[in-house]
Protein backbone atom coordinates (compact mmCIF):
# COMPACT_ATOMS: atom_id res chain seq x y z
CA UNK A 1 0.00 0.00 0.00
CA UNK A 2 1.49 3.00 -1.04
CA UNK A 3 2.42 6.14 1.43
CA UNK A 4 0.41 8.43 -0.89
CA UNK A 5 -2.51 6.38 -1.23
CA UNK A 6 -2.53 6.44 2.63
CA UNK A 7 -2.21 10.14 2.62
CA UNK A 8 -4.73 11.00 0.33
CA UNK A 9 -7.52 9.10 2.29
CA UNK A 10 -6.52 10.55 5.16
CA UNK A 11 -6.77 14.10 3.84
CA UNK A 12 -9.86 13.58 2.31
CA UNK A 13 -11.81 11.94 5.75
CA UNK A 14 -10.28 14.67 7.74
CA UNK A 15 -12.58 17.62 6.16
CA UNK A 16 -15.15 15.45 8.08
CA UNK A 17 -13.83 13.87 10.78
CA UNK A 18 -15.76 13.78 13.74
CA UNK A 19 -14.90 12.21 16.65
CA UNK A 20 -17.79 11.82 19.50
CA UNK A 21 -17.00 10.80 23.10
CA UNK A 22 -19.33 8.40 25.65
CA UNK A 23 -21.76 5.74 24.38
CA UNK A 24 -20.34 5.36 20.74
CA UNK A 25 -19.20 6.73 17.50
CA UNK A 26 -21.99 7.50 15.92
CA UNK A 27 -24.49 8.05 19.17
CA UNK A 28 -25.47 4.38 19.73
CA UNK A 29 -26.49 3.32 22.90
CA UNK A 30 -23.77 0.43 23.33
CA UNK A 31 -21.69 -1.72 21.09
CA UNK A 32 -23.59 -5.31 19.10
CA UNK A 33 -21.85 -7.51 20.42
CA UNK A 34 -20.36 -10.12 17.50
CA UNK A 35 -19.82 -13.55 18.63
CA UNK A 36 -22.61 -13.96 19.52
CA UNK A 37 -23.90 -11.04 17.02
CA UNK A 38 -26.54 -8.78 18.38
CA UNK A 39 -28.74 -6.32 15.96
CA UNK A 40 -30.82 -3.67 16.92
CA UNK A 41 -33.91 -5.99 17.46
CA UNK A 42 -34.70 -7.52 20.46
CA UNK A 43 -36.97 -10.68 21.03
CA UNK A 44 -40.49 -11.10 22.43
CA UNK A 45 -41.64 -12.88 25.39
CA UNK A 46 -43.23 -15.26 23.59
CA UNK A 47 -40.42 -16.09 21.21
CA UNK A 48 -38.32 -16.75 24.48
CA UNK A 49 -40.73 -19.15 25.59
CA UNK A 50 -40.67 -21.36 22.63
CA UNK A 51 -36.68 -21.54 22.87
CA UNK A 52 -35.60 -25.14 22.48
CA UNK A 53 -38.17 -25.62 19.48
CA UNK A 54 -37.52 -25.45 15.71
CA UNK A 55 -39.31 -21.91 14.57
CA UNK A 56 -38.93 -19.75 12.13
CA UNK A 57 -40.69 -16.65 13.04
CA UNK A 58 -38.06 -14.12 14.69
CA UNK A 59 -40.83 -11.41 15.70
CA UNK A 60 -39.01 -8.95 17.79
CA UNK A 61 -39.15 -4.98 18.00
CA UNK A 62 -36.34 -2.18 17.35
CA UNK A 63 -34.93 -1.05 20.89
CA UNK A 64 -35.99 2.45 19.43
CA UNK A 65 -39.76 0.77 19.47
CA UNK A 66 -41.60 4.66 19.15
CA UNK A 67 -39.61 5.71 16.03
CA UNK A 68 -40.01 2.55 14.22
CA UNK A 69 -43.66 1.64 15.18
CA UNK A 70 -43.85 5.25 12.86
CA UNK A 71 -41.38 4.35 10.53
CA UNK A 72 -42.71 0.67 10.04
CA UNK A 73 -39.02 -0.05 9.48
CA UNK A 74 -36.20 -2.18 10.74
CA UNK A 75 -32.25 -1.75 10.23
CA UNK A 76 -31.04 -4.66 9.16
CA UNK A 77 -27.44 -5.72 7.77
CA UNK A 78 -27.09 -7.18 4.43
CA UNK A 79 -24.06 -8.83 3.29
CA UNK A 80 -23.87 -7.50 -0.03
CA UNK A 81 -21.09 -7.98 -2.45
CA UNK A 82 -19.26 -4.85 -4.14
CA UNK A 83 -17.31 -4.11 -7.29
CA UNK A 84 -14.21 -5.76 -6.36
CA UNK A 85 -16.35 -8.48 -5.23
CA UNK A 86 -15.80 -8.07 -1.65
CA UNK A 87 -18.74 -9.16 1.15
CA UNK A 88 -19.60 -5.60 2.54
CA UNK A 89 -22.15 -5.22 4.88
CA UNK A 90 -24.85 -2.60 4.03
CA UNK A 91 -27.41 -1.47 7.01
CA UNK A 92 -30.79 -0.99 5.20
CA UNK A 93 -34.08 0.38 6.34
CA UNK A 94 -36.12 -3.26 5.55
CA UNK A 95 -40.19 -3.25 6.32
CA UNK A 96 -40.81 -4.40 9.63
CA UNK A 97 -41.75 -7.79 9.93
CA UNK A 98 -42.13 -10.78 12.79
CA UNK A 99 -39.24 -13.12 10.56
CA UNK A 100 -36.12 -10.83 10.89
CA UNK A 101 -34.03 -13.34 9.38
CA UNK A 102 -36.02 -14.86 7.14
CA UNK A 103 -36.56 -11.55 5.58
CA UNK A 104 -32.97 -10.72 5.90
CA UNK A 105 -31.85 -13.58 3.59
CA UNK A 106 -35.07 -12.87 0.69
CA UNK A 107 -32.90 -9.36 0.45
CA UNK A 108 -29.65 -11.29 -0.36
CA UNK A 109 -31.31 -12.59 -3.50
CA UNK A 110 -30.76 -11.30 -7.42
CA UNK A 111 -32.92 -9.23 -9.06
CA UNK A 112 -35.41 -9.79 -5.73
CA UNK A 113 -36.76 -7.17 -3.34
CA UNK A 114 -33.27 -5.56 -2.96
CA UNK A 115 -33.06 -4.22 -5.98
CA UNK A 116 -34.21 -0.73 -5.52
CA UNK A 117 -32.26 -0.51 -2.37
CA UNK A 118 -28.60 -1.33 -3.51
CA UNK A 119 -26.06 1.17 -3.15
CA UNK A 120 -23.92 2.25 -5.91
CA UNK A 121 -21.31 -0.44 -7.15
CA UNK A 122 -23.01 -3.27 -5.10
CA UNK A 123 -25.04 -6.37 -5.71
CA UNK A 124 -27.20 -9.24 -4.15
CA UNK A 125 -25.47 -12.34 -4.00
CA UNK A 126 -27.58 -15.48 -3.71
CA UNK A 127 -29.08 -16.58 -7.18
CA UNK A 128 -32.37 -15.23 -8.53
CA UNK A 129 -35.60 -16.66 -8.01
CA UNK A 130 -34.00 -18.87 -4.91
CA UNK A 131 -37.10 -19.37 -2.01
CA UNK A 132 -35.88 -20.35 1.47
CA UNK A 133 -37.06 -20.46 4.65
CA UNK A 134 -34.82 -19.83 8.13
CA UNK A 135 -35.62 -22.28 11.34
CA UNK A 136 -33.74 -21.30 14.01
CA UNK A 137 -32.93 -23.68 17.30
CA UNK A 138 -30.68 -23.65 19.65
CA UNK A 139 -29.19 -20.35 18.67
CA UNK A 140 -28.50 -22.88 15.19
CA UNK A 141 -30.18 -21.68 12.17
CA UNK A 142 -31.12 -23.87 9.57
CA UNK A 143 -32.11 -22.42 6.14
CA UNK A 144 -33.52 -24.97 3.30
CA UNK A 145 -32.97 -23.39 -0.44
CA UNK A 146 -34.73 -24.65 -3.23
CA UNK A 147 -33.50 -25.84 -6.16
CA UNK A 148 -32.41 -22.74 -7.37
CA UNK A 149 -29.51 -21.92 -5.18
CA UNK A 150 -27.73 -23.84 -7.43
CA UNK A 151 -27.24 -21.70 -9.98
CA UNK A 152 -24.08 -19.76 -9.16
CA UNK A 153 -20.86 -19.53 -10.73
CA UNK A 154 -18.41 -21.82 -8.53
CA UNK A 155 -16.31 -18.37 -7.86
CA UNK A 156 -19.09 -16.81 -5.97
CA UNK A 157 -19.44 -20.34 -3.63
CA UNK A 158 -17.20 -18.59 -0.51
CA UNK A 159 -19.22 -15.28 -0.86
CA UNK A 160 -22.71 -17.00 -0.73
CA UNK A 161 -21.11 -18.94 2.57
CA UNK A 162 -19.45 -15.87 4.14
CA UNK A 163 -22.93 -13.42 2.78
CA UNK A 164 -25.60 -15.89 4.34
CA UNK A 165 -23.52 -16.65 7.55
CA UNK A 166 -22.84 -13.08 8.50
CA UNK A 167 -26.20 -11.69 7.64
CA UNK A 168 -27.43 -14.33 9.62
CA UNK A 169 -25.66 -14.17 12.45
CA UNK A 170 -25.95 -10.54 13.51
CA UNK A 171 -29.09 -11.61 14.93
CA UNK A 172 -28.62 -12.66 19.05
CA UNK A 173 -30.17 -15.94 18.39
CA UNK A 174 -28.33 -17.10 16.05
CA UNK A 175 -24.57 -18.51 16.34
CA UNK A 176 -23.80 -20.87 13.70
CA UNK A 177 -25.55 -21.96 10.43
CA UNK A 178 -26.33 -25.02 8.25
CA UNK A 179 -27.51 -25.25 5.26
CA UNK A 180 -30.06 -27.35 3.71
CA UNK A 181 -30.77 -27.78 -0.32
CA UNK A 182 -34.58 -29.27 -0.60
CA UNK A 183 -34.64 -30.16 2.79
CA UNK A 184 -31.09 -32.14 2.38
CA UNK A 185 -28.25 -31.13 4.72
CA UNK A 186 -25.69 -29.64 2.56
CA UNK A 187 -21.64 -31.15 4.41
CA UNK A 188 -20.27 -29.11 0.99
CA UNK A 189 -21.45 -26.48 -1.25
CA UNK A 190 -23.52 -27.94 -4.55
CA UNK A 191 -20.99 -26.75 -7.52
CA UNK A 192 -17.60 -26.38 -6.11
CA UNK A 193 -17.33 -28.49 -3.32
CA UNK A 194 -16.18 -26.03 -0.85
CA UNK A 195 -16.69 -27.76 2.81
CA UNK A 196 -19.34 -26.46 5.16
CA UNK A 197 -19.29 -29.10 7.78
CA UNK A 198 -21.93 -29.51 10.13
CA UNK A 199 -22.12 -25.91 10.45
CA UNK A 200 -20.83 -23.13 9.29
CA UNK A 201 -19.61 -19.75 11.83
CA UNK A 202 -18.03 -16.58 11.78
CA UNK A 203 -14.72 -18.27 13.18
CA UNK A 204 -14.89 -19.54 9.48
CA UNK A 205 -13.99 -15.80 8.17
CA UNK A 206 -14.77 -13.58 5.54
CA UNK A 207 -12.65 -11.98 2.71
CA UNK A 208 -9.71 -14.28 3.42
CA UNK A 209 -6.72 -13.00 2.78
CA UNK A 210 -3.95 -15.26 3.02
CA UNK A 211 -1.46 -13.25 0.98
CA UNK A 212 2.29 -13.53 1.93
CA UNK A 213 1.71 -16.75 4.07
CA UNK A 214 4.09 -19.55 3.69
CA UNK A 215 2.73 -21.71 6.31
CA UNK A 216 -0.22 -21.64 7.02
CA UNK A 217 -0.42 -24.48 9.87
CA UNK A 218 1.58 -22.22 12.28
CA UNK A 219 -1.02 -19.23 11.97
CA UNK A 220 -4.39 -18.21 12.99
CA UNK A 221 -7.43 -16.18 12.17
CA UNK A 222 -8.05 -12.82 12.80
CA UNK A 223 -10.71 -10.39 11.75
CA UNK A 224 -9.57 -6.51 11.05
CA UNK A 225 -11.65 -4.08 9.23
CA UNK A 226 -10.23 -1.65 6.37
CA UNK A 227 -11.96 1.23 4.27
CA UNK A 228 -13.49 0.66 0.72
CA UNK A 229 -15.58 2.47 -1.18
CA UNK A 230 -14.41 6.37 -2.49
CA UNK A 231 -14.97 10.02 -1.29
CA UNK A 232 -17.87 10.86 0.07
CA UNK A 233 -19.14 6.89 0.56
CA UNK A 234 -16.61 5.70 2.28
CA UNK A 235 -17.48 2.31 4.23
CA UNK A 236 -15.65 -0.63 6.33
CA UNK A 237 -14.77 -3.99 4.84
CA UNK A 238 -13.88 -7.05 7.55
CA UNK A 239 -11.11 -8.78 5.88
CA UNK A 240 -9.79 -12.57 7.77
CA UNK A 241 -5.97 -12.44 7.67
CA UNK A 242 -4.01 -14.80 9.02
CA UNK A 243 -1.23 -14.43 11.70
CA UNK A 244 1.55 -16.15 13.02
CA UNK A 245 1.49 -18.38 16.09
CA UNK A 246 4.49 -16.55 17.62
CA UNK A 247 2.29 -13.06 18.15
CA UNK A 248 0.50 -14.76 21.52
CA UNK A 249 -1.38 -11.42 21.71
CA UNK A 250 -4.70 -11.63 19.47
CA UNK A 251 -4.95 -8.21 20.25
CA UNK A 252 -1.64 -6.79 19.11
CA UNK A 253 -2.27 -9.38 16.16
CA UNK A 254 -5.45 -7.23 15.15
CA UNK A 255 -3.47 -3.45 15.57
CA UNK A 256 -0.44 -5.13 13.80
CA UNK A 257 -2.90 -5.91 10.62
CA UNK A 258 -4.22 -2.53 10.70
CA UNK A 259 -0.79 -0.85 10.78
CA UNK A 260 0.36 -3.39 8.15
CA UNK A 261 -2.70 -2.89 5.64
CA UNK A 262 -5.22 -5.01 3.55
CA UNK A 263 -3.62 -6.74 0.54
CA UNK A 264 -2.30 -4.25 -2.72
CA UNK A 265 -4.74 -5.58 -4.72
CA UNK A 266 -7.80 -5.25 -2.55
CA UNK A 267 -8.18 -1.76 -3.40
CA UNK A 268 -8.76 -1.61 0.17
CA UNK A 269 -6.98 0.88 2.82
CA UNK A 270 -6.08 1.58 6.20
CA UNK A 271 -5.29 5.47 7.34
CA UNK A 272 -3.02 3.31 9.55
CA UNK A 273 0.38 4.73 8.56
CA UNK A 274 3.88 2.89 8.56
CA UNK A 275 5.15 4.81 11.48
CA UNK A 276 2.10 4.04 14.33
CA UNK A 277 3.32 1.72 17.18
CA UNK A 278 2.19 0.15 20.23
CA UNK A 279 3.96 1.40 23.13
CA UNK A 280 2.87 -1.03 25.53
CA UNK A 281 0.81 -4.46 25.43
CA UNK A 282 -2.57 -3.74 25.45
CA UNK A 283 -4.32 -4.00 29.14
CA UNK A 284 -7.46 -5.29 29.59
CA UNK A 285 -9.98 -4.83 32.68
CA UNK A 286 -14.02 -5.17 32.53
CA UNK A 287 -14.40 -5.63 28.57
CA UNK A 288 -12.03 -2.12 28.20
CA UNK A 289 -8.95 -2.48 26.11
CA UNK A 290 -6.67 0.62 26.58
CA UNK A 291 -4.56 0.88 23.88
CA UNK A 292 -1.14 3.15 24.24
CA UNK A 293 0.04 4.71 20.65
CA UNK A 294 2.93 6.92 19.85
CA UNK A 295 2.28 10.40 18.04
CA UNK A 296 2.45 8.45 14.56
CA UNK A 297 -1.29 7.83 15.20
CA UNK A 298 -2.18 11.46 15.39
CA UNK A 299 -3.87 12.53 11.75
CA UNK A 300 -2.83 15.86 12.28
CA UNK A 301 -0.81 18.51 13.92
CA UNK A 302 -3.98 19.40 16.24
CA UNK A 303 -3.51 16.21 17.64
CA UNK A 304 -6.93 14.75 15.95
CA UNK A 305 -7.12 11.14 15.15
CA UNK A 306 -9.17 10.42 11.83
CA UNK A 307 -13.19 8.97 13.24
CA UNK A 308 -12.36 6.00 10.35
CA UNK A 309 -9.18 5.19 12.11
CA UNK A 310 -10.94 5.23 15.21
CA UNK A 311 -14.04 3.11 13.61
CA UNK A 312 -11.53 0.50 11.60
CA UNK A 313 -9.97 -0.10 15.49
CA UNK A 314 -13.19 -0.33 17.23
CA UNK A 315 -14.41 -2.98 14.76
CA UNK A 316 -11.63 -4.84 14.66
CA UNK A 317 -11.10 -5.06 18.39
CA UNK A 318 -14.60 -5.88 19.24
CA UNK A 319 -14.60 -8.98 17.26
CA UNK A 320 -12.60 -10.39 20.03
CA UNK A 321 -15.71 -11.52 22.04
CA UNK A 322 -14.82 -10.39 25.40
CA UNK A 323 -13.92 -6.42 24.25
CA UNK A 324 -16.53 -4.15 24.48
CA UNK A 325 -15.17 -0.84 24.08
CA UNK A 326 -11.46 0.46 23.18
CA UNK A 327 -9.58 4.07 24.63
CA UNK A 328 -6.47 4.97 23.31
CA UNK A 329 -3.39 6.72 25.12
CA UNK A 330 -1.00 8.63 23.33
CA UNK A 331 2.74 8.76 24.88
CA UNK A 332 0.85 7.28 28.29
CA UNK A 333 -1.49 10.45 28.03
CA UNK A 334 -5.37 10.54 27.11
CA UNK A 335 -5.06 13.67 24.80
CA UNK A 336 -7.21 12.69 21.97
CA UNK A 337 -10.26 15.24 21.48
CA UNK A 338 -13.14 15.88 19.09
CA UNK A 339 -13.20 19.15 16.64
CA UNK A 340 -14.43 21.17 19.51
CA UNK A 341 -11.53 20.53 21.63
CA UNK A 342 -13.37 18.72 24.09
CA UNK A 343 -11.08 15.07 25.47
CA UNK A 344 -12.97 11.76 24.73
CA UNK A 345 -13.10 10.69 28.46
CA UNK A 346 -14.88 7.56 27.80
CA UNK A 347 -13.91 4.22 25.62
CA UNK A 348 -15.41 3.87 22.14
CA UNK A 349 -17.74 1.09 21.92
CA UNK A 350 -19.11 -0.75 18.71
CA UNK A 351 -21.55 0.86 16.33
CA UNK A 352 -24.72 -0.97 16.56
CA UNK A 353 -25.08 -0.84 12.91
CA UNK A 354 -21.99 -1.06 10.35
CA UNK A 355 -22.23 0.77 6.98
CA UNK A 356 -25.35 2.37 7.92
CA UNK A 357 -24.42 5.06 5.24
CA UNK A 358 -24.04 8.03 8.48
CA UNK A 359 -20.55 8.94 7.82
Amino acid sequence: MSINKKTTIVSAVLVSSVLLSGCGLFGSGGKEKIDPPQSSVTYTDEESAVTGETTNTETGTDKAGNEEAVTGTIQTELYLINKDGLVVPQTLELPKTESVATQALEYLVKDGKVTELLPNDFMAVLPADTKLSVDIKDKVATVNFSKEFKDYQVEDEQKILQAVTWTLTQFDTVDKVKFQLNGNALNEMPVGGTPIGESYSRGNGINLDTTDILDVNNTRPVTVYYIGGSEGSYYYVPVTKRVSNNEKNDYKAVVNELIKGPSYVSNLDSLFLPEVKLLDDPKIENGKITLNFNEAVYSSEEKIISEHLLTALVLSLTEQKDIEGVAITVDGKAELVNEKGEKLTEPVTRPEKVNTGSF
